[in-house]
C-alpha cells in the first residue's frame, strides 16, 4: 500500500503545533500505515495508541476512552463498520474511518453507523492530521454557557455536550451531526448547500464526498424523530441542499 507522505518535513512542520494532551487511536493492521500515522500525530503534539485488529481496537477504546479514533475499514477479526457500529451504542467518541474501497456505498456506510468523516486510501497523513485537528477542535470545550445553547423551535441544543433536547428526551449527537444541526438551527429557513455544509462540519475546506452530508441528515433525523413521527426539523430543498424548518409543519 502506497502512502503520500513524507517523513523528512515533518520536524519544520511540527513547529506549527499547538499543545494538547488528546489522545488518539489508529487501528490499522498495516504497519507502515500505523508507523506513519504515529510519527505524524505524534509531531504534532497528540498522545498515540494503536491496535491492529478489530477486537483489540474495540478492547483499547473501552479501556482508555481515546479522544478520537482513525479506523480502517478491513480488519482481522472484526471489521471496522462492527468496531464503529459497537462503539456507536457506547459513546460518541469521534471516528474517521480509512478506506481501501472505491465504491460510493461502502463510504457512505461508514457515515451512516456514525463515524464522523473518511478518507480513502492512499493517503496524505498531512491531511490526516488536518482532519484530526477539524474533528477534535469541534469537541472540545468547557462547561456549558448561554453562548453554548442554542434554541430553536422547540429544540435547545447544548454545544458542551452535543446534545438536543426535544420536547420529550435528550439525545447525544455525534460531532459532525451535532455541527450540521447547530448550522441549520443557527438560521432557520436559510437553505445550506452541501458543500457550506460540509464547510461548517469541517471547520476548513477538504475535497470530501458531498454525499456524506446525506448520511448525517438520515441519522439526524431517525434521532428527532418523535414517537408519532412528530414534525419534520430538517427539511431537504430538492436540487439545493438542507433547511431548518422555519415552524412546526414546514414542508
Amino acid at each position: 500500500m502506497m502512502i503520500d507522505v513524507i517523513r523528512k518535513p515533518i520536524a519544520h512542520w511540527s513547529q506549527d503545533k499547538t499543545p494538547m494532551n488528546e489522545t488518539i487511536l489508529v487501528v490499522d493492521d498495516e504497519p507502515q500505515i500505523v508507523d506513519i500515522c504515529r510519527d505524524y500525530l505524534k509531531a504534532a503534539g497528540f498522545n498515540v495508541l494503536s491496535a491492529n485488529s478489530g477486537p483489540d481496537g474495540l478492547a483499547l477504546a473501552r479501556r482508555h476512552r481515546p479522544d478520537l479514533i482513525v479506523l480502517d475499514l478491513l480488519l482481522p477479526g472484526m471489521d471496522g463498520l462492527d468496531v464503529c457500529r459497537t462503539l456507536r451504542r457506547e459513546s460518541d467518541t469521534p471516528i474517521i474511518m480509512l478506506t481501501a474501497r472505491v465504491e460510493e456505498s461502502d463510504k457512505l456506510i461508514g457515515l451512516e453507523l456514525g463515524a464522523d468523516d473518511y478518507m480513502t486510501k492512499p493517503f496524505s497523513a498531512r491531511e490526516l492530521t488536518a482532519r484530526v485537528r477539524a474533528v477534535l477542535r469541534r469537541t472540545t470545550g468547557g462547561n456549558a454557557t448561554t453562548s453554548d445553547l442554542i434554541r430553536a423551535g422547540d429544540l435547545t441544543l447544548d454545544r458542551a455536550r452535543y446534545v438536543v433536547v426535544l420536547p420529550d428526551r435528550e439525545e447525544r449527537l455525534t460531532p459532525s451531526e451535532f455541527d450540521i444541526l447547530a448550522t441549520l438551527a443557527s438560521q432557520p429557513g436559510r437553505i445550506f448547500s452541501r458543500a457550506q455544509l460540509l464547510t461548517a462540519v469541517h471547520g476548513i475546506t477538504f475535497a470530501s464526498y458531498e454525499r456524506a452530508i446525506d448520511s448525517h441528515i438520515r441519522n439526524l433525523r431517525r434521532k428527532l424523530r418523535g414517537p408519532n413521527n412528530g414534525s419534520e426539523y430538517v427539511v431537504t430543498v430538492h436540487g439545493v441542499g438542507y433547511k431548518f424548518a422555519e415552524q412546526s409543519g414546514d414542508e
